[in-house]
């Protein structure tokens, strides 16, 4: 009896090492890419292979290495780059569902969250594999990236915001509601105290980065773009307290003064940064702030804007920078200003934030340097370098291939056929394609 115990003892072992061993082998995956860009040098490796374990990449190598004993292999035919980066959504604001004017009194908070798992999923199926969320009301955002993360929903990688500080009857604040109703917006804070106790919310909330809005906007009723709205001292203040608490601070701005303003008080990000002159480039540069310019949706305002609910002053405001802004950011990307990937989506339709790239070129960028804005620069943004941004060792195996080559054309970033996020495929249009 007691040798039949050890017997049994023994094959107990190896049957729970081996059941240990094909777990570990399954987390095992070799991804197959025709051609595969990297952003970092700018040119394609042919036959690339790259070795992913427990969703991060391992190595990256060319010629289709097999890897013996690895116990999946996929192939993407197509053009391989890392998972892309926005670094200015609102994923709970729906331009479909009456996002804007009057129409957006009709949506509850719980009515946006369900906007927000809804285009989570269309972001990510984009190609869009990490987000910044600047801006939801009642931390929607925050709910959004926690079921996220628990795998309650498919969407990207998030850093979120929560409520947008904001000036009282300034732009974010709910200026569409008659006195009578005595409402305020949720991230409304007048004043250098009263700021840094509204990050501390913010921060106690949840929020990963704090939302401020500089200046004046343009989808909002009462409010000019070009107008400050925070003052200096209230901004330092909002820098000082989220970098105290390990925040980084955007900052909506797209006056003039507001975007020096917020250089100088050591904001993080400049996102719009319509009206920029040329000493607010110089400052950019200084003091290495980036720069976020949405050069996409000024098309998609004025030509769909106001059958979505858009007031008729929000689209006499788009005209009045929308053209601004794109020469502004051909003389900042010639300045050699530091420049992220930012759509502002939420204006337009989540998923189409690709129309961006073809933009950034036309306005003077090379598919390479849209590319990187949407990668590298993205990655750096957010303090994530070491994670997302590039297919290498170490990263998050966040990876999308296209149908076309980017560098050539760069409409082909919106050819998404493939979709790895974490080593879990979300998206895979090269299997269907496939002939029985």
């Amino acid at each position: 009896m007691r040798l039949c115990s050890c017997v049994v003892s023994l094959l107990t072992l190896l049957s729970s090492s081996s059941a240990l061993a094909q777990t570990a082998a399954s987390n095992v995956i070799l991804l197959r890419c025709s051609k595969l860009l990297d952003v970092r040098q700018g040119r394609y490796i042919t036959n690339a292979g790259v070795l992913i374990q427990n969703g991060k990449i391992v190595s990256v190598e060319s010629g289709h290495i097999l890897s013996p004993g690895t116990p999946r292999i996929i192939d993407a035919p197509g053009t391989c780059l890392p998972g892309l980066i926005d670094v200015h959504v609102h994923l709970t604001s729906d331009p479909e569902e009456g996002g804007f004017g009057y129409a957006e009194l009709g949506n509850s908070i719980p009515r946006e969250a369900i906007f927000g798992a809804k285009n989570a999923r269309r972001t990510l199926m984009s190609g869009f594999t990490t987000v910044r969320n600047v801006g939801a009301r009642g931390y929607t955002d925050v709910a959004l990236r926690d079921g996220i993360n628990a795998g309650d929903i498919p969407g990207p990688r998030m850093q979120v915001s929560g409520p947008a500080l904001t000036i009282t009857g300034g732009h974010g604040d709910d200026n569409l509601l008659p006195y009578e109703y005595h409402h305020f917006g949720q991230g409304v804070a007048n004043g250098p105290w009263a700021v840094r106790e509204k990050v501390r919310e913010n921060v106690k909330f949840g929020a990963d980065l704090i939302k401020v809005l500089a200046s004046g906007g343009v989808l909002s009723k009462g409010d000019t773009p070009g107008a400050p709205q925070y003052t200096l001292e209230e901004l330092k203040a909002i820098a000082d307290e989220a970098h105290k608490l390990g925040r980084k601070v955007a900052a909506h701005a797209h006056g003039t003064q507001s975007i020096k303003d917020a250089i100088l008080a050591g904001i993080d990000t400049i996102e719009h940064s319509s009206l920029i002159d040329d000493e607010g480039i110089a400052l950019a540069k200084q003091h290495h702030t980036y720069l976020d310019f949405d050069i996409y949706n000024d098309d998609y305002i004025l030509a769909e804007g106001a059958k979505h609910g858009m007031l008729p002053e929000s689209i006499e405001k788009e005209k009045g920078v929308g053209r601004l802004q794109r020469e502004n950011f051909r003389k900042a990307f010639q300045a050699g200003a530091l420049m992220g990937f930012a759509t502002d989506g939420g204006v337009y339709p989540h998923g189409d934030n690709w129309k961006q790239f073809p933009k950034m070129v036309e306005w003077g960028m090379k598919p390479i340097d849209a590319i990187r804005a949407a990668t590298l620069n993205g990655a750096d943004i957010m303090s994530w370098s070491d994670q997302v941004g590039a297919i290498e060792k170490g990263h998050f195996a966040d990876i999308i291939a296209i149908d076309g080559d980017p560098l050539a054309d760069v409409n082909a970033m919106g050819k998404v056929k493939f979709v790895m996020k974490g080593g879990e495929v979300y998206r895979n249009d090269f299997i269907a394609a496939r002939p029985e």
